[in-house]
């Protein structure tokens, strides 16, 4: 992966004052066994992710789940690589670059993942050598949870407690029900079921998390259903012409319902012929939305008596996407606007 550390200095002399650090989750760095093993033994060993006590969790871990998810992971991740490598990066590389055309002068972004490269200690440091003396921090999580927006605060403040000199610091915790958010995935959506023939039912699935961790005080399934219901307002749908899912579980512990996969095939039984799909808590393409939803959900929607499963798309860098995450940005930074 290419680092993304993108500046609208319009005199190279000028470093910037400002530095936007974009975070997403991470991705392998190619699509083989061993580094889906570096991949997946971060990701699962963050307490944010895997709230069990380490003596019972690492054993399972590094036991059973990463000799055997490994592989298979890989195989997936295979089926999505392209020519520029995992989705998730170069797309997430894109959107970094489209932010960064549109916020002011002086302002430098950066692209950071939470597991893997380039991580966040090493993005932030690249930026305090640019000279960054207000840190904005925008995980490219639309809502907010504990095991993902708030891991990545936590990568934030342990690289920040090694510095003698903090920035002027501003964490976004969501954008959960921002109006412009909301209008650009809706009008993704619009233009998608206008091009059908026959528009169909509207799933939108949201990456899924632990029911335990609602129970605690998690506000993210809250968040996903308001963000469902706002971007359905706007689409002027009607209750009948929507539902609503959790993808991506992992395990035998209880998490969020209803699950996707049980979902569609029930739309499939109740005889709903085409089911468009949407996830509006990735903002950008992944193994999650490319072959999970596009194709392991499609075949179960076909097996079930549906005819097709179309998967729209993740806004991605669209300039409606970049538009709305530069004018939050300069929302935090200025208030009154």
């Amino acid at each position: 992966m290419t680092d993304s550390l993108s500046s609208t200095d319009d005199d190279a002399g000028h470093e910037p004052r400002t530095g936007v650090l974009l975070v997403n989750l991470g991705t392998p760095e190619s699509p083989e066994p061993r580094a889906l093993r570096r991949y997946l033994a971060e990701f699962l060993a963050d307490r944010r992710v895997v709230e069990l006590p380490r003596a019972l969790w690492f054993p399972i871990l590094y036991g059973i789940i990463l000799p055997f998810r490994a592989p298979r992971s890989a195989a997936l991740y295979r089926s999505i690589w392209t020519g520029r490598g995992s989705p998730l990066a170069w797309l997430s590389e894109d959107l970094a670059a489209a932010v960064a055309a549109r916020c002011a002068d002086r302002t430098a972004v950066a692209l950071a993942m939470r597991y893997g490269e380039p991580s966040v200690s090493r993005q932030m440091r690249a930026l305090r050598e640019r000279g960054v003396e207000r840190l904005v921090v925008l995980p490219l999580y639309p809502q907010y949870s504990g095991t993902t927006t708030a891991s990545v605060f936590d990568a934030v403040t342990a690289e920040l407690g090694g510095w003698r000199r903090w920035p002027e610091l501003h964490l976004i915790p969501d954008y959960h029900d921002d109006a412009a958010w909301i209008d650009a995935v809706a009008g993704s959506i619009r233009t998608h079921r206008e091009a059908q023939a026959e528009p169909g039912h509207l799933l939108f699935s949201f990456h899924g998390i632990p029911q335990r961790c609602v129970d605690r005080g998690d506000p993210y399934a809250d968040q996903c259903r308001a963000s469902a219901g706002a971007i359905a307002r706007r689409l002027g749908l009607e209750e009948a012409d929507w539902s609503l899912s959790f993808q991506s579980r992992l395990g035998r512990a209880q998490w969020l319902t209803p699950y996707t996969d049980q979902t569609v095939r029930a739309l499939a039984a109740r005889g709903v012929r085409h089911l468009d799909v949407v996830c509006p808590g990735f903002a950008v393409d992944c193994l999650e939305t490319l072959e999970e939803i596009a194709v392991q959900n499609a075949g179960f929607f076909r097996e079930a008596g549906g005819q097709s499963l179309r998967y729209i798309p993740a806004l991605n860098a669209e300039a409606s996407h970049a538009d709305a995450l530069a004018a939050l940005v300069k929302r935090h930074l200025d208030p009154g606007t």
